[in-house]
């Protein structure tokens, strides 16, 4: 019987709507390379999980941070591996990952705003092809993250448990919120495509 991971618990980031929105939007924008890295294999699924628990390690949710570990148990990763993962250290980590993991930490402690530098580590390191599948996982878990932060610390309030330095609006809007942004950004990224095309025909 596998015995359960337990590691330190990161605190709980309480992003603005307005970030949450960015998130959203740089999914949406990017949405050609998140349904592509299901197909390709540049990235396995020890690489994938990986990736998850770093990042959300750093954003402290306690959903991601269950489901993510299930899943890595799953593919064979060890408990003390993931729980080193959990406790946002990377000395266990295999070596030829250990760039893609830093510069996912770094991602999500910039709120997806890595230094150029890094970036460029990354695509040096990895390629462009595989750098951008790390990056299609990283949006991912980020959006996860963000959503069931916002969704935690929302209960808490429903049960007289409100958190320091967050709002009903912020943890509604993001909660409630995403049914209404992912369609306006899905037309919003329709219109530009539209609008990018009418120019290459006038070129032409």
């Amino acid at each position: 019987m596998t015995r359960q991971v337990v590691a330190m618990q990161s605190e709980k980031r309480s992003d603005s709507v307005q970030t949450f929105y960015g998130y959203l939007e740089d999914v949406i924008a990017n949405f050609g390379d998140m349904r592509a890295v299901i197909k390709r294999d540049h990235v396995s699924k020890g690489f994938s999980e990986r990736i998850m628990l770093a990042v959300t390690q750093v954003n402290g949710c306690r959903y991601c941070s269950y489901y993510h570990t299930k899943k890595a148990l799953e593919t064979g990763m060890s408990n003390e591996e993931i729980e080193s993962l959990l406790n946002g250290e990377l000395g266990a980590v295999p070596q030829e990952e250990l760039v893609a993991l830093m510069f996912a930490q770094h991602y999500a402690e910039s709120k997806a705003h890595p230094d150029p530098a890094a970036t460029q580590q990354l695509l040096k390191t990895y390629g462009k092809d595989t750098s951008r599948d790390i990056l299609a996982n990283i949006r991912t878990i980020m959006i996860g993250n963000v959503y069931g932060n916002a969704f935690d610390l929302f209960q808490q309030r429903l049960k007289g448990k409100p958190a320091a330095g967050s709002t009903m609006g912020r943890e509604a809007g993001i909660v409630f919120g995403t049914i209404a942004f992912i369609p306006l950004l899905a037309v919003q990224k329709l219109f530009t495509s539209l609008v990018n095309w009418k120019r290459l025909v006038v070129r032409l």
